[in-house]
C-alpha cells in the first residue's frame, strides 16, 4: 500500500493561503477517485478539492476554521496505485510523489485509538437529586402546634422570610435545624397552583464564525472602523414605475422577466452622468480617489452560507432584459457557491436589498473601498396628498450612504434626488439626451 498527501491547491492571483470550510471525508473513509474531499476559501471565492486516488483517508490537515497555507498539506491517503506523481496530476491539485508505508507506522496510524472504557453512565455518574415536598420527613406537625426551633434558626427564617410552621424539622421531637433551612433554600421555588413547572436549560452553543461569515465580518468591521457614513433616506412614488416593468414583463416573451433591479441599474446609470463622484473608490491609504467611466454594479445576494456581492460588469452597456439576464445568472452562482473570483470582486457600486423582507428605512454600510451604496426599502401603498385629495400610491422608500470623508451632504442630497426623479419619471431614464 501506498500513502500519497494531497496539497492545498495554487488557487492564483498571489492567494498565499486559504481556509478550510467544509470536510467532505473523515479519517477511515474510503474514497474514489475525484471525489470531493474539502472546499477552501480564498476571499469569497470557494474552491473544492477533489481525491486524486481511490483509497482511505488517514489523516486530515486542519479544522473546519483553520488556515492553511498554499502548498501546505491538506489529507493523506492509502491507496494501492503506486504510479501517481507531480507529471500526471491535475493541475488543480499537488501531490506528493507517493512513498511505501512501513508496516508498524501505518497500521498504528491507520487504526483508531481504543477508547477507555467508561465504568459508569453520564446518567448515573450525576448526583440524584430528590425533590421532597415540605412536612415528608416525617408525620405532619398536628395543626397550630408551634414549631420548634432555637432562636438562631428561627432568626434566620425570619430574615429569609420562611414560614417555619411549613418546615418539617428532622431534629428531636421535630425540631427544626439548620440543615432544614439549608433544604427549603436548595428545592427550587413552588409553583403556583395549576401552572405546569417548564424545565430548566443550561448551557450554551459556541458557534465559530468561519469561511464566508468571518469574511463578511472582517469587512463589515473594515468598512465601519475606516469610512465616517451619512445615510440619506427619501421616499419614491414609484408607481409608474411599477405600471411599466408590469406592462414589459407581458411582453417580454422569451426574454427574463424583469425586477426592479434592472431599472434601479438604469437609473444609476443616467444619474451618474451627473454625478460621477459616486461611481468612484477611495483609496484611503493613498489618499487618492478613482472615478471609474466603468459601471460595475455590486447587488449583494443572500445565500444559504451568508452574503455575498456578484458584480454586474459593464452595466453602461446592458439594456433592461440583457442586466435582468445578468444578474439573475449571478445571483444562481452566487447562491450555489459557483461564482468566480472575478465575478465577486472589482464593484465600483453597490445596491443592497432585503425584499419583501425589508423595513421602511435601512443604514446600509458601504462596501470598502466604494463611496456609496444604495438600500432598497419596502414597497406600500400609501395615501399621499395629490393637492386635493389623498390617493393611493405605491410608495418606497430608498437608504443611500455616503463616505462622508470625500462625498459632501449637499452632493450626497442631490444624487438621491436625481435618484427619485428618475424612478418618479422612468421615462427620463431612457431619454438619452434630454434626461
Amino acid at each position: 500500500m501506498t500513502i500519497s498527501t494531497i496539497r492545498v491547491p495554487d488557487v492564483g492571483e498571489g492567494v498565499a493561503e486559504v481556509e478550510i470550510v467544509t470536510w467532505h471525508v473523515k479519517p477511515g473513509d474510503h474514497v474514489r477517485e475525484d471525489d470531493l474531499l474539502a472546499d477552501v476559501m480564498t476571499d469569497k471565492a470557494t474552491v473544492e478539492i477533489p481525491s486524486l486516488f481511490a483509497g482511505t483517508v488517514v489523516e486530515l490537515g486542519g479544522a473546519v476554521g483553520e488556515t492553511l497555507a498554499v502548498g501546505g498539506v491538506l489529507c493523506r491517503i492509502e491507496h494501492a496505485g503506486t504510479d501517481a506523481s507531480p507529471e500526471t496530476e491535475p493541475a488543480k491539485v499537488i501531490a506528493e510523489e507517493p512513498v511505501k508505508a512501513v508496516a508498524e507506522p501505518v497500521a498504528a496510524a491507520a487504526s483508531p485509538k481504543t477508547a477507555p472504557v467508561v465504568a459508569k453512565s453520564a446518567a448515573s455518574e450525576a448526583p440524584a437529586i430528590r425533590q421532597t415536598q415540605v412536612g415528608s420527613a416525617r408525620a405532619p406537625r398536628p395543626e397550630g402546634a408551634a414549631p420548634l426551633a432555637s432562636p438562631a434558626v428561627r432568626d434566620r427564617a425570619r430574615r429569609a422570610g420562611i414560614d417555619l410552621r411549613a418546615v418539617a424539622g428532622s431534629g428531636p421531637a421535630g425540631r427544626i435545624t439548620d440543615a432544614d433551612l439549608d433544604a427549603v433554600f436548595a428545592a427550587p421555588p413552588p409553583s403556583p397552583a395549576g401552572e405546569t413547572r417548564r424545565a430548566r436549560k443550561e448551557g450554551t452553543e459556541r458557534i465559530p464564525v468561519i469561511g464566508l461569515r468571518r469574511k463578511i465580518a472582517d469587512r463589515m468591521a473594515l468598512a465601519n472602523a475606516r469610512i465616517p457614513h451619512i445615510t440619506v433616506v427619501e421616499e419614491v412614488d414609484v408607481s409608474a414605475l411599477e405600471d411599466l416593468r408590469a406592462a414589459m414583463n407581458e411582453r417580454r416573451g422569451d426574454k427574463p422577466k424583469l425586477t426592479l433591479l434592472p431599472f434601479l441599474a438604469a437609473a444609476l446609470k443616467r444619474a451618474f452622468v451627473d454625478h460621477p463622484e459616486m461611481n468612484a473608490h477611495y483609496l484611503d491609504d493613498d489618499g487618492v480617489v478613482e472615478r471609474h467611466n466603468a459601471i460595475h454594479l455590486g447587488i449583494a445576494t443572500m445565500t444559504p452560507n451568508g452574503l455575498v456581492v456578484p458584480v454586474l460588469r459593464h452595466a453602461e452597456a446592458l439594456g433592461l432584459f440583457g442586466a435582468a439576464g445578468e444578474i439573475a445568472r449571478l445571483a444562481e452562482a452566487a447562491r450555489h457557491g459557483k461564482a468566480t473570483r472575478e465575478e465577486l470582486s472589482g464593484s465600483t457600486f453597490t445596491i443592497t436589498s432585503l425584499g419583501p423582507l425589508g423595513a421602511i428605512a435601512t443604514t446600509p454600510i458601504i462596501n470598502h473601498p466604494e463611496v456609496a451604496i444604495l438600500g432598497v426599502n419596502r414597497m406600500a401603498i400609501r395615501p399621499m396628498w395629490d393637492g386635493s385629495q389623498f390617493v393611493p400610491r405605491r410608495m418606497m422608500n430608498i437608504s443611500a450612504s455616503f463616505d462622508h470623508r470625500v462625498i459632501d451632504g449637499w452632493n450626497a442630497a442631490s444624487f438621491v434626488q436625481r435618484l427619485r426623479g428618475l424612478l418618479e419619471a422612468p421615462a427620463l431614464i431612457f431619454m438619452e439626451d434630454e434626461a
